[in-house]
């Protein structure tokens, strides 16, 4: 009889993702999942919503970071301007549309 790799004495390992804001490795159920949809991102608590996702610590420090390095073009491959009004709201920042610095 073949032994899983992963199965060990602990038992079957949870799913890795990496935080897009302070890029360090954390349980996917330990981050929330957000989603590129018509033009912004959206977060997905259910994960269940179609499309490419990209994970964050609920921390506002992994937000302001993530934002401060402009990281959904990579997250979401792609070229497109996106609106973080959505997210910001979450964390109680400032709402910004198209990530330009000083649009309010």
């Amino acid at each position: 009889m073949r032994r899983h790799a992963r199965m060990g004495v602990r038992g079957p390992s949870r799913p890795v993702r990496t935080c897009v804001g302070c890029r360090s490795r954390a349980a996917q159920s330990d981050l929330m999942r957000l989603v590129a949809s018509s033009g912004a991102v959206l977060p997905d608590p259910a994960g269940r919503m179609p499309g490419r996702g990209a994970y964050l610590h609920a921390d506002p420090r992994c937000w302001e970071s993530a934002k401060r390095r402009r990281v959904w073009s990579r997250a979401f491959r792609t070229a497109q301007s996106l609106d973080t009004s959505h997210v910001d709201a979450l964390f109680g920042g400032p709402a910004r549309v198209g990530g330009a610095p000083g649009s309010r």
